[in-house]
């Protein structure tokens, strides 16, 4: 007799949970980054640009070891068509001793990253980190259970919570004193939130199991997801490992407070969308290109015109945002939001592959990428923190080729219809993009804050007319989507 599926239960149809799904994940995003963004702005005119230089020195460990968590572990549970109580039980077992190995191996590999940036206090910086681990299992498994139930409420007021309390963090932190130690703080504070929170929510087991008779699928799919995420790492931090050795800490720390502001959108509010989607296609296989399509419609549709604007607004919202003691990151932000564009189109497409059971697909291209985007941050490395913003642009223009070549024939998708889909957007961002420069030039002098409100504003209503001018039908789709309930949600796959 088949064991219950304790994460299962009667739901709504599967358009209808996909639409509150995105609405809570992508909303309570929102929210949440309000409060940190608030939160990370005070922090950054507080602290100067080498403690995130040190800071990023650190994470360059702490990123490759996360890639080996096990959450992909916790992912695989999702795909299952019945999970029994014992089959939880013994995922947050291997989970528990995974993460358990990795808090080791960093806190005894510390000394080694600080030898290799010449920075003594990274080492210290990492053995504290290292407590970090600890609570992962109690992130990811609840993760799983609330993914399966398509239940993305109550993980989005656990994120909220956890984010005000990073926040409090963050400013008492900085406020104080603590200097570098602000960053740690913060990030520990809000997993352990996260971790109580998420386990209370999903009513997940906490007493583990560490017999693994039955589980060997389990541990197979997430070994594939694994590696992907190991390859991943080498794509998305060599430029740190290798700018870390020829930068100083004062333009590491420029480079690397730019690229987080670049990333903010393919960083923060992509994944959410990510997360929905992946839960949602393993729920409806075979289901051809379109939903992936529909995702890259409206994702786009924001991305682009956010990019687009970031590149030529950068002189006013540089000081705005961070204050004129960053002024150093305006001519990096135009070649990177550049880059950002394809990252966002390309990152998209692994939810879809994962979700028809094609994981090697995804790790495909982020092999390929272990190798294109450390020898093009390596070139780039000759002409400074610029060169390595220009590496972005060359690697991601390959990257996002080979995805959507590996991906295509899975997918049923044809190149035809992805242009579709992402060539009105584009043109009206750029578009768009060249009004708002003309406008800035235009403009008489006057308050920073004034000038990126009125470049704002005027780019927003240029975009919406323009795209209502060559591709009304994406606005009518984005509305729908936003108004429609029940069976005619516009994602009905996603």
């Amino acid at each position: 007799m088949a064991e219950a599926d304790p994460l299962s239960s009667p739901a709504p149809s599967l358009a209808a949970q996909v639409r509150t799904a995105v609405i809570w994940r992508s909303g309570s995003q929102v929210l949440t980054q309000i409060v940190s963004w608030c939160s990370t702005l005070i922090v950054i005119r507080l602290l100067a640009p080498e403690d995130y230089g040190l800071f990023a020195m650190a994470q360059v460990m702490l990123v490759l070891l996360s890639t080996m968590n096990g959450w992909g572990l916790a992912s695989a549970l999702i795909r299952e068509r019945e999970v029994s109580e014992e089959r939880l039980r013994q995922t947050l077992g291997m989970l528990i001793l995974l993460n358990g190995g990795l808090a080791l191996v960093q806190f005894l590999a510390a000394p080694l990253v600080a030898m290799w940036f010449e920075q003594p206090q990274v080492a210290e910086l990492l053995r504290v980190q290292s407590l970090l681990y600890l609570a992962v299992p109690f992130c990811a498994l609840p993760h799983a259970i609330l993914s399966r139930r398509m239940d993305f409420r109550r993980p989005a007021q656990v994120r909220l919570a956890a984010a005000l309390v990073g926040a409090a963090t963050a400013l008492t932190g900085a406020l104080s004193g603590w200097g570098v130690w602000t960053l740690v703080a913060a990030p520990m504070a809000m997993l352990l939130t996260e971790a109580v929170g998420m386990t209370r929510a999903a009513r997940a087991p906490i007493r583990p199991s560490f017999r693994f008779a039955g589980a060997g699928h389990i541990a197979g799919f997430g070994g594939v997801m694994t590696a992907t995420q190991i390859f991943w790492f080498v794509q998305s931090q060599a430029d740190v490992m290798i700018a870390g050795r020829v930068l100083e800490a004062h333009t590491l720390g420029v480079y690397t407070t730019g690229l987080f502001l670049a990333q903010l959108l393919a960083a923060k509010f992509v994944p959410p969308i990510n997360e929905v989607a992946y839960a949602a296609y393993s729920r409806q296989q075979g289901a051809g290109p379109e939903p992936l399509l529909a995702t890259i419609r409206l994702v786009m549709l924001v991305a682009l015109p956010a990019y687009a604007g970031l590149a030529v607004v950068a002189p006013v919202l540089v000081p705005v945002l961070l204050g004129d003691k960053w002024m150093e990151i305006v001519p990096l932000l135009p070649i990177l939001a550049g880059a950002m564009g394809m990252l966002t189109l390309q990152i998209l497409f692994s939810p879809a592959t994962n979700a028809r059971g094609h994981p090697g697909i995804a790790l495909r291209v982020t092999m390929l990428g272990s190798v294109v985007m450390p020898c093009a941050f390596l070139i780039g490395s000759r002409w400074g923190v610029t060169g390595f913003a220009w590496g972005w642009v060359g690697g991601m223009a390959v990257l996002t080729v080979a995805t959507v070549r590996l991906s295509a024939r899975v997918l049923e998708l044809r190149l035809a219809g992805l242009v579709r889909g992402v060539a009105p957007p584009l043109a009206a961002a750029l578009a768009m993009a060249a009004g708002v420069a003309l406008v800035l030039r235009a403009l008489p002098a006057m308050v920073p804050l004034l000038t990126l409100v009125i470049a704002v504003l005027f780019g927003v209503g240029l975009y919406l007319a323009i795209l209502r001018l060559i591709a009304p039908e994406r606005l009518v789709e984005a509305l729908r989507f936003a108004r429609t309930r029940g069976e005619s949600a516009a994602l009905p796959a996603e």
